[in-house]
């Protein structure tokens, strides 16, 4: 099944996507609690799914499929990290601590975009950037589970866009802490949530999902990859997050950049912006099989973006009143 929130003549809907149409749910439909049905109770839903209306996909604007309260981004492909880190100081080499655990840090989930919506030019940047992702959406709570139990949490995938300020963010990072400004301005989750079900044929002996991945800027294909070079299965991705803390229904845990998804790895190994940063104009399609396409076009600076002054330190004198 896959399941998408959109609105049409105006009014929110949840529709189930088949075909090349959105057919409709009844009306106060969730997305989290339809996910959460049994296989043979979303069989019949689908069966039922478009009695009030058929829409075919391109006349309709799509929502974020669902609203949740936390999102976690990983660094889970190594090919990612190798390429980034050609372009920071030091000898190149992914830090060992990469390889003990999947590292993770907390999205804002206010700037979650919605497929076929505009990105505003984040003020302040002159290297604006895309992320080629995907992500899991849990069902349940959980908390200490094992990989074994997670799969049972995961009723979803999705793609992701994790948008990214890189010239913000790498100047954040000197801080010693993760993001901050260079990432919370945009995420893009869609265009809907496949259920796990319509994946298993594409599943591995190792548990890992074999689905091809591409990205386009204005229709020239910039990376591609395949989300079989996971470091991690998505439930080991789930049982890490759940050491000694709760993951929430509904949470979106998305895998981080994949092998060439990125500009700013791409500028990492070519030791130069080429091809250049995002600019007005442009539109990103990130394609996986299985989940369809997700697209957004850059548009026009909307924030007036005032930056705060610059720290007092007890290192320079007080200015005299």
């Amino acid at each position: 099944m896959k399941i998408a929130r959109y609105e049409h003549n105006g009014f929110p809907h949840v529709g189930i996507v088949n075909h090349g149409k959105v057919n409709s749910l009844p009306d106060g439909t969730d997305v989290l609690e339809t996910l959460n049905l049994p296989l043979d109770a979303q069989y019949r839903l689908q069966a039922s799914a478009g009695r009030h209306h058929r829409v075919p996909l391109e006349d309709v604007r799509f929502l974020p499929p669902i609203e949740p309260r936390a999102m976690r981004d990983f660094v889970a492909f190594e090919a990612h990290i190798t390429g980034m880190k050609k372009a920071e100081p030091g000898d190149g080499s992914v830090p060992e601590a990469w390889y003990e655990a999947p590292a993770f840090l907390f999205m804002n989930p206010w700037s979650l975009t919605a497929p076929g919506a505009d990105i505003p030019m984040p003020p302040l940047t002159k290297a604006l950037d895309y992320e080629v992702e995907v992500a899991a959406i849990v069902g349940t709570a959980a908390r200490d589970v094992t990989p074994e139990q997670a799969r049972e949490h995961i009723v979803g995938y999705a793609i992701f866009n994790d948008w990214s300020a890189r010239d913000i963010q790498g100047r954040e990072m000197q801080v010693g802490l993760g993001p901050s400004k260079g990432k919370d301005f945009a995420n893009t989750l869609g265009p809907w949530i496949t259920t796990p079900d319509e994946l298993e044929k594409f599943r591995l002996a190792d548990g890992r999902l074999d689905l091809e991945m591409s990205v386009t800027i204005n229709g020239v294909q910039t990376g591609s990859d395949r989300l079989s070079n996971l470091s991690w299965t998505f439930e080991e991705l789930v049982s890490h997050a759940s050491r000694d803390a709760w993951v929430g229904a509904g949470d979106v845990l998305a895998t981080g950049t994949c092998a060439s998804g990125s500009l700013a790895e791409l500028w990492g190994r070519a030791g130069r912006q080429d091809p250049p940063p995002l600019t007005v104009g442009d539109v990103i399609s990130i394609t996986v099989q299985g989940l369809g396409t997700l697209t957004n076009r850059i548009s026009p600076q909307t924030s007036t973006g005032v930056p705060v002054p610059p720290a007092w330190s007890r290192r320079q004198p007080k200015e005299s009143p």
